[in-house]
C-alpha cells in the first residue's frame, strides 16, 4: 500500500502464535534457529552489522530492541524490513512490515512480488514455534501442501491490492503471474 507521500510501497503482515515473546523473539533471531524454519544466517549479528541469509536477501541490522522490535534492511539499503512483537497472556503477536520505495515496487501490486514468501515465512515460523520439524525449509516450500497455500496467499494478495487502489488491473495481472513463477512452480 502507497504511505501518505506516495513514495513508498509497504506490506504488513500479522500472526499471533501461542508462544511467549521471549521464545518467538529467539526464533527470529537466534543463528541456531532461523535455519529451522527460514535460511541460515551469517554475518555481523548485532546493531549496524550486517547479515546474509544463504540463497535469499542480506542487509544491515538497524535496531534491535528485545523482544519487541527489529527493523533491517533486505536486499539494499530502502528495502527495509521491520518486525514488531506484542505479548498478551500466552500468545504473542508478530508484525512484520516490509516497505520499499515506489520506484522499486512499481506501484501497490509490488506486494506481490515479497507478499507470499513472507507468509509462507510466518507459516514456517508458526510450525517451528508448535514444535514440529520443518525439515529443510526450501524442501517444505516446494511441498504441495505449501506451494497450494501459496497458490491461496496470492489471491488473497491480489485482492487486497485491487481493494488498495494502489494498482491497475495490468499492474496486478502481471505481478500474479511473477508472483505464480516464483511461489508455486516447483524448480
Amino acid at each position: 500500500m502507497r504511505d501518505d507521500g506516495g513514495e513508498t510501497v509497504s506490506l504488513k503482515l500479522a500472526r499471533t502464535y501461542e508462544a511467549d515473546a521471549d521464545d518467538v523473539w529467539d526464533a527470529l533471531t537466534n543463528p541456531e534457529r532461523l535455519p529451522r524454519w527460514f535460511y541460515p544466517i551469517s554475518g555481523d549479528l548485532r546493531i549496524g552489522g550486517s547479515f546474509q541469509f544463504e540463497g535469499n536477501a542480506g542487509g544491515e541490522i538497524r535496531q534491535c530492541d528485545r523482544p519487541t522490535r527489529l527493523q533491517v534492511t533486505f536486499g539494499g539499503p530502502d528495502s527495509v524490513v521491520e518486525v514488531g512483537l506484542s505479548e498478551s497472556g500466552a500468545e504473542t503477536t508478530v508484525e512484520l512490515t516490509h516497505t520499499v520505495p515506489l520506484a522499486m515496487a512499481g506501484s501497490g501490486a509490488g506486494a506481490l512480488f515479497v507478499g507470499p514468501g513472507w507468509d509462507g515465512a510466518l507459516l514456517g515460523l508458526g510450525i517451528h514455534l508448535r514444535g514440529e520439524a520443518v525439515g529443510d525449509p526450501l524442501e517444505a516450500a516446494n511441498s504441495p501442501e505449501v506451494v497450494g497455500f501459496n497458490r491461496g496467499s496470492i489471491d488473497r494478495w491480489v485482492e487486497a491490492i485491487d481493494s488498495s487502489g494502489t494498482a491497475t488491473a495490468e499492474e496486478i495481472a502481471g505481478a500474479r503471474e511473477v508472483a505464480v513463477a516464483r511461489y508455486t512452480v516447483v524448480p
